[in-house]
């Protein structure tokens, strides 16, 4: 577009984190919809599903959603995928932030590998169970990791602020 000369800073994961999933695009399908899941099947990216899915179970297993501050980044190197999460109060005054790694693989087989198994609501077919498991461990992991930190009593907060609004 040219605008490059607009862009005054770049903004880096480790300064801006993000919502879960944004920037991923989700395609809801019915449950028994074989066809049209095997349709939409061919649009996913394995490393974008298994991200996703380490996301969600981390926000999930704190019983996290739009109205608390929870925030993530992941992204995956070499066959390892790295989580980095976080819960800040509604100020910023409190935060919790940590990063966790699991080995995955971005392979495909070209038979259907989900057996109708859903990882925090995603349906991968022909992306790896081990994977998308891994990845859904890393995010409970995560979460634990914070938990043990103090991170529901942020949430607990946060929550019961919003409440008062």
């Amino acid at each position: 577009m040219g605008w490059e000369n607009r862009i005054s800073q770049i903004l880096e994961p480790e300064d801006c984190m993000y919502a879960v999933g944004q920037g991923a695009l989700g395609v809801e399908v019915r449950v028994n919809d074989t066809t049209v899941l095997d349709m939409v099947s061919t649009l996913n990216d394995t490393g974008t599903v298994l991200c996703c899915i380490a996301e969600r179970a981390f926000m999930k297993h704190l019983e996290g959603g739009c109205s608390v501050p929870v925030a993530v980044h992941s992204v995956i190197k070499e066959n390892q995928l790295y989580l980095t999460g976080a819960v800040f109060s509604l100020d910023g005054s409190d935060s919790l932030k940590d990063t966790m790694q699991t080995s995955v693989s971005t392979q495909t087989q070209d038979e259907d590998c989900s057996d109708d198994v859903q990882h925090v609501g995603i349906t991968a077919k022909k992306i790896l169970r081990s994977s998308q498991t891994a990845a859904e461990k890393l995010g409970m992991h995560l979460a634990n990791l914070l938990i043990g930190k103090g991170a529901k009593e942020i949430l607990t907060v946060a929550r019961q602020l919003n409440d008062a609004r």
